[in-house]
Order: structure tokens, then C-alpha cells, then sequence
């Protein structure tokens, strides 16, 4: 308890998931949570029950970034903690591509097992739209850089504070059906070890989380290839959302003074180096 005692953090995509579960441990640990999303009827309920203020943001779009911060700095004088977790999985109300994931995945398992051979192919790249590709980078990376720099403004000044990237492991090992995320996830955490050597001189430490494969909203759609996905993770198992929640609290505290510029990766073995 209280790790985090005094501290004011902001929190993107912080309504439902990841967000939440990050924004309800910093409470717990003692921060004044701000809690922002693009839902802010959500977020806004999530900020009423446990405490906190709720800001509607969209991370994509600059000037709405830029109202945000300029709030928080009216508000609440200081920011000690930013944590860049907004992000979309491009399959948003979108089940039939997903059904058609798990199909082409299915048929290049039972091609190869019958005859070493595959005919059945993924084809995401050659197929995807400009909208799709931009709007996955826009969210992700575009609101990664949008936010640390409008959170830079209050930062700078006090010359002290964590920032948190949202990666994943397919920034490392790549994803088959979402090269437009696997992108945005990787470049994420290059930008994470850019900036956190520009402000490691104002003891600004910026670190990011690249999770594994996480019971939330975002995996559970995914039919049988959460069995694949458990049979190739040493711990046969999906994460749960405080898993991620708990390396946060870690590298927003005091105890990982020492560390910036890094990936910590809870994936139960899916990967084992970053």
C-alpha cells in the first residue's frame, strides 16, 4: 500500500481491461488517478467508484490531446505519471474477420500436418486498406508520441516522473494476421528507448510493458487459437489483467528508480527476451 502515495497519474484507455485494472491499482497504491478514454461514460463511472477524475481523450487526434494536458495542468499543477495504454486490435465489431483468422489458421495446421505443404494463406497485408493501416498506427503510436509530448510540457519542469508505454509481444515475434499492430507495437517500444535516454538528464524514466496473450475484451474472441496460443506458452495459460496491472505499479514506484529504457514482459514464457 501507498507505493504510489502523492503521486498524479493519467491513465489512457482507462475505461475497460488493462486500463482498468492499472488505474484501480494506482488508486489502491495511493495516486490521484485521472482516468481517460475515448468512452468517457464509462470512464467516468470507473473515476466515481473508485475515486478520481475522468477526461474524454481521443489519443489520435492531437488537439484533443492537447486539451487534456492542458487541464491537468490547470487542475492538478503536476503529472508524475503517464501511462500510454490506449490502443484498438483492428478487429473491433468486426467477427467475421476474426472467424476468418482462426479458419485460414486451422486449414494451414491440418495442410501442413497432412502433407508438410500449406495452400490456405493469410493475405492481411496485400488486402488491407489505407484506413485500416493508419488508423491502427494513429491510435497507437501517433497517441504514444502525442501524449509524452503534451506530458513532457508539466514533466520537464518538475524533473521527476515515469512514463509507461503499452508494447506487446508481437512488437517482437510479429503476428501473422496484424502486421499494422505488430507495427505500431514495435515501433512503440523504439520510441520507448529513444525517449527515455533524451530525458533520463531530467530523471524522467520511460519504460514500457509488452504482454503476452491476456484474458480481456480483446482475446476472447479468438476461438481455437487460444488453445494454439496456451499450447505454445510454457505456462499453458493466459495472463490476467493484474498481471500487467502489478508491472506497472512496479515501474511507477520508487522501486524501479533505476530503471528506463526497458520491456517488462509478462507473457508466462511466450516469449523470453525482448
Amino acid at each position: 500500500m501507498d507505493r504510489l502515495k502523492g503521486k498524479i497519474a493519467l491513465i489512457t484507455g482507462a475505461a475497460k481491461g488493462l486500463g482498468a485494472s492499472i488505474a484501480k491499482h494506482f488508486t489502491n497504491e495511493g495516486a490521484v488517478v485521472i482516468w481517460c478514454d475515448i468512452n468517457i461514460n464509462q470512464a467516468s463511472e470507473r473515476a466515481k467508484e473508485l475515486g478520481g477524475t475522468a477526461y474524454y481523450i481521443d489519443v489520435s487526434n492531437s488537439k484533443s490531446v492537447k486539451d487534456v494536458f492542458k487541464k491537468v495542468k490547470s487542475d492538478f499543477k503536476q503529472l508524475d505519471i503517464l501511462v500510454n495504454n490506449a490502443g484498438i486490435n483492428g478487429f473491433e465489431n468486426r467477427q467475421d474477420l476474426i472467424d476468418e483468422r482462426i479458419k485460414v489458421n486451422n486449414l494451414q495446421i491440418k495442410e501442413f500436418s497432412k502433407s508438410e505443404k500449406i495452400s490456405t494463406h493469410f493475405d492481411v497485408t496485400v488486402n488491407m486498406s489505407d484506413d485500416e493501416w493508419h488508423k491502427m498506427i494513429s491510435v497507437h503510436l501517433n497517441g504514444t508520441f502525442f501524449c509524452t509530448r503534451e506530458a513532457l510540457t508539466i514533466m520537464n519542469n518538475q524533473e521527476s516522473a515515469s512514463i509507461i508505454n503499452m508494447g506487446s509481444v508481437l512488437g517482437t515475434t510479429g503476428g501473422p494476421s496484424s502486421p499494422h499492430y505488430s507495427a505500431a507495437k514495435s515501433a512503440i517500444l523504439g520510441f520507448t528507448r529513444a525517449t527515455a535516454r533524451e530525458l533520463a538528464s531530467r530523471n524522467i524514466r520511460v519504460n514500457a510493458i509488452a504482454p503476452g496473450y491476456i484474458d480481456t475484451d480483446m482475446t476472447s474472441g479468438l476461438g481455437d487459437v487460444i488453445q494454439l496460443v496456451k499450447s505454445s506458452t510454457p505456462m499453458k495459460t493466459f495472463g490476467e489483467v493484474d498481471d500487467i496491472a502489478w508491472a506497472a505499479v512496479y515501474l511507477a514506484s520508487e522501486e524501479a528508480k533505476f530503471v528506463t529504457g526497458q520491456t517488462i514482459s509478462p507473457n508466462g514464457g511466450f516469449v523470453m527476451s525482448q
